[in-house]
Formats: structure tokens, C-alpha cells, sequence
């Protein structure tokens, strides 16, 4: 067939290949395309003058609007801290009852420490901070080395089981793993651990679990098994369970032990964030004390 050849249907002259009867025109790129292939060059060519485009081997070409997107976020960066300076000082300064007495600094606390969180903390102890399966809710009255602001503020700043030289160091022995307890005895005193916070148990089970728990678990958790801040021995009395209070979870905890861990932020935030941090979990022991009221 000839190239010259045109369709009688449409007049376009065709290229000359066929398959299957089908013959192939040859039609014209559209104007459209074309109008935007040529408006994108342009710009192109446009944005190659202006702005910064081109690597070279130390350097890169500036462009004729001297726009450095460095220089940019630099001067945000300055122009921020800037406008926070005032009350973050106040904030560094003040005791920190008063900053969550003082309604303006009390709102800083709760805007930029929801995002400190957000940033640092939520991905192991969740977006609500009520933590999960392993993590401690950082919202209820159970702190393990205690809940109050010195005491949050020394966790945030060497960690716990952390590479910092004075890290927190805290760890549940496997009693189980290690053989230091039967199977047997792991349920036993497995069972007189929940009858701490109301379980029932039968008498003897419970004397026996009294005795295995006193010869092995009362140095930590104390004889009664309310715990001990100082070694951030949790409370075995109450109703907060880091790993679950079930009869399987405490199997798990006793038998095979546990060892959480957490980073230390010393060297991550500065110690005004660190503060604001410490300040913001205060507010919610606060709102939860505020809403237990209620009820």
C-alpha cells in the first residue's frame, strides 16, 4: 500500500502498514499537545534562569532570584524560636506548679507538648498515651519510678535500660526459664499475685503462693507486693498491668521474665522540651484525677 494513499473515510493519508486489514493513518499530533509541550519547555527554561538548578562539582548554579530554601528555613527556624522565647523562658524558670497555674504558659504546655509527644513518645505508648501491650499507659496513677515531675523528668533524661551511664535499670529474673521455679510454682504464685488485687483463691493455694512470693519475689515487690519506686518495682496490689494481669500473661512474666526499655532523651530534646514533656503528662494525670472525680 502507498504512503501516499489516503483514507477515504477521514482523508488522512495513511503509513502504509496493514494488520489484519486494519490500515494505520497518519495523523497529526494534536495542537493541544503540542501547546503544552512547548509552554512546559519554556517554563523549563524559565525556571533554569531564576532558580537554583544545576549541580557542578562543588556548587550549584544560583539562579538570577538568589532563592536558597536553606537560608529559608533557617531564618524560620530563628524567627520561631524567637516568638517562643518568652514564655519558653518563663517556662524553664518557673516551679512547675505555678506554670500549670499560669493559664497562658499552662495552654503553651498542652499545645507544644502534644506534639513533643507526638513526635517522640506516642509511637510506644500511643497517640492517647495510654500505652498497650508492654508500653505503660503514662495516663493513670501506676509509675514505676514514680509519677511526680522531678521523677518523670530523671526517666526522660537517662532512660530506662538505655545506653546512658545512668540509665533506669529495671528487670523481671525468669523464674521459670532459669529454673529457679517449677511450672507448678510459677502458677501457684501466679495465682496468689492476682488474689493481691481481689482474685479468689482457695486458702491453700493462697499460702502456698504467700510462701513462694515471699522467698522470691518480696525483695523486689515488697511483702505485701505494693512495689518499690526505687527500683521501679511496679505494684502488684492494684488494678495497672504493663503486660496483662491474666492467667497467661503473668505465666508469661513470671516464667520467662521481662525487660522493657526506653531511650534516654538527654541528648534528643534540650531541657526545656524535656520539661514541657514532664509538665504535659502532669496535665493528664490531672484530667484523668478531674474526670475520676466526676464519676
Amino acid at each position: 500500500m502507498s504512503v501516499k494513499e489516503r483514507d477515504p473515510l477521514t482523508g488522512h493519508q495513511t503509513t502504509g502498514h496493514e494488520w489484519d486489514g486494519i490500515t494505520e493513518l497518519n495523523t497529526p499530533v494534536p495542537r493541544a499537545v503540542w501547546f503544552f509541550i512547548i509552554v512546559t519547555h519554556i517554563w523549563a527554561l524559565i525556571a533554569w534562569i531564576l532558580l537554583p538548578t544545576w549541580p557542578l562539582l562543588t556548587t550549584y548554579t544560583k539562579g538570577l532570584l538568589g532563592v536558597d530554601q536553606q537560608e529559608q528555613v533557617e531564618e524560620a527556624v530563628v524567627a520561631a524560636n524567637a516568638q517562643r522565647a518568652d514564655w519558653a523562658t518563663q517556662i524553664d524558670h518557673l516551679p512547675p506548679q505555678e506554670v500549670l497555674a499560669n493559664g497562658d504558659l499552662s495552654r503553651r504546655v498542652a499545645e507544644t507538648g502534644h506534639q513533643l509527644f507526638g513526635d517522640n513518645c506516642a509511637g510506644c505508648h500511643g497517640t492517647n498515651a495510654q500505652g498497650g501491650p508492654g508500653f505503660p499507659s503514662l495516663t493513670d496513677a501506676a509509675w514505676l519510678w514514680g509519677g511526680d515531675f522531678g521523677n518523670i523528668m530523671e526517666t526522660l533524661r537517662v532512660g530506662i535500660n538505655s545506653d546512658h551511664p545512668e540509665t533506669r535499670f529495671g528487670q523481671m529474673m525468669a523464674f521459670g526459664r532459669e529454673g529457679i521455679l517449677s511450672r507448678d510454682e510459677v502458677r501457684v504464685v501466679a495465682d496468689y499475685v492476682q488474689s493481691l488485687s481481689g482474685e479468689d483463691i482457695s486458702a491453700t493455694r493462697r499460702e502456698h503462693g504467700a510462701q513462694i512470693f515471699a522467698d522470691n519475689c518480696a525483695s523486689c515487690h515488697g511483702d505485701s507486693g505494693i512495689g518499690d519506686a526505687s527500683l521501679g518495682a511496679p505494684n502488684l496490689t492494684d488494678d495497672f498491668w504493663i503486660y496483662g494481669g491474666s492467667d497467661k500473661a503473668l505465666f508469661t512474666t513470671i516464667f520467662g521474665g521481662r525487660q522493657g526499655w526506653m531511650p534516654a532523651w538527654e541528648n534528643r530534646l534540650g531541657l526545656t522540651e524535656r520539661k514541657i514533656l514532664a509538665l504535659y503528662l502532669m496535665q493528664l494525670g490531672q484530667q484523668r484525677d478531674a474526670q475520676v472525680a466526676v464519676k
